[in-house]
């Protein structure tokens, strides 16, 4: 099986975080290859720079996407992820929204931590539109950017238990997931810190798509997500315009 993970941003580092912990979870005979954007900024924090992010992630998956059998988006704001899932005929996994339903799996009332108080909103939307927002208990805020950077990362990994724990005994959260693709494999080394089960969206979103693409799903002919329609492009470049009316 071959995975395809877009980081939709142009940190080379975080994209080989990302990597690393896929392929620490996945299957074996998984063949996993992970790209960060070629424009756009270098972590993303804002609506506008997401905005930018979705015409690089379609780019890239308009490039790349026809050597693999699924794609992982590993941004955790899902940038553009229906819009992949409108243009591509594999499955696109988002990892927050991958995430989120794996919990869904594993508690009744979620806990969510989040890195930085701007894109708190942004998460917020996010799960809204899932409709999964009366699963979440609790939201908590990290002021921390420290795991966007190799070193020491202990003072974060504090505040990220001390967040997940205050979900757990004041919110009531059963389930507490991590936002952020750098949270990457972060679980295994805060689980026994944490009393009830922790979660990071690239683990998840690597096994969601391993399984949507062994169930080999057709690509809908009616619908929001059926094949795109013949249009006329100017101005993007050659593969995303070839998309439409393939």
């Amino acid at each position: 099986m071959r995975l395809l993970i877009v980081n939709s941003n142009t940190s080379a580092f975080v994209t080989a975080k990302i990597a690393d912990a896929a392929r620490a979870v996945a299957a074996p005979g998984t063949d996993i290859t992970a790209l960060n954007g070629l424009f756009g900024a270098h972590v993303i924090g804002t609506r506008t720079e997401l905005a930018v992010a979705e015409h690089a992630t379609v780019d890239l998956l308009a490039r790349h996407a026809h050597e693999a059998d699924a794609v992982l988006i590993a941004v955790s704001y899902d940038v553009a992820l229906r819009a992949a899932r409108e243009m591509l005929d594999i499955p696109v996994v988002g990892i927050t929204e991958a995430a989120l339903l794996t919990a869904c799996m594993l508690g009744g009332q979620i806990g969510v931590v989040v890195f930085g108080a701007r894109v708190l909103p942004i998460y917020q939307e996010l799960v809204r539109s899932y409709g999964l927002q009366r699963r979440v208990a609790g939201w908590r805020v990290v002021e921390s950017n420290a795991p966007y950077a190799a070193g020491d990362q202990s003072q974060a990994d504090a505040l990220t238990v001390a967040a997940a724990q205050s979900l757990v005994t004041q919110d009531h959260a059963e389930v507490v997931v991590l936002t952020g693709a750098v949270m990457a494999g972060v679980p295994a080394r805060l689980q026994d810190r944490i009393d009830v089960p922790v979660l990071d969206g690239v683990s998840c979103g690597v096994r969601q798509a391993e399984l949507l693409a062994a169930l080999r799903p057709v690509k809908p002919r009616a619908g929001s997500y059926a094949r795109l329609p013949q249009r006329e492009m100017s101005g993007v470049g050659d593969a995303l315009a070839a998309q439409f009316g393939r």
